[in-house]
């Protein structure tokens, strides 16, 4: 599991004064993108990438803009050409889940556009 601090900015917060949903996917996206650099899969160098093709998102509790949280991420289930991926935005202080998001990331080459089957190299490093 990898986990992702995130600092909350003033204009995270919406006018019922708390972190609005929109911005929490942007954090999802911070915590994925921590994630695959440290596995050595930066999303933009080379010709295969995984790309978003579903979120299924839960907001259990809200964000305040004083909060300390963090976006925890893992891979669920690592298929041939797709992964699921399971994210936590976790109130550090309380231990509270404040959402889940389970993300499928699909295969993709981008010199053909097209879904792709995961390199060996790439599902090597991700289940490092």
């Amino acid at each position: 599991m990898h986990t992702t601090p995130i600092q909350i900015r003033f204009n995270d917060v919406d006018q019922m004064g708390h972190v609005n949903n929109a911005v929490i996917m942007e954090y999802l996206d911070l915590g994925k993108d921590a994630f695959f650099s440290s596995h050595g899969v930066p999303p933009t160098k080379g010709d295969f990438t995984v790309m978003v093709v579903h979120y299924d998102v839960d907001f259990r509790a809200q964000i305040h803009y004083h909060d300390s949280i963090a976006v925890t991420t893992e891979i669920e289930k690592l298929g041939n050409k797709s992964l699921t991926i399971m994210q936590r935005v976790i109130n550090t202080e309380t231990d509270t889940v404040c959402v889940e998001c389970r993300t499928v990331m699909a295969g993709y080459r981008r010199s053909t556009s097209s879904s792709e089957v995961i390199p060996p190299e790439v599902r090597e490093w991700l289940t490092r």
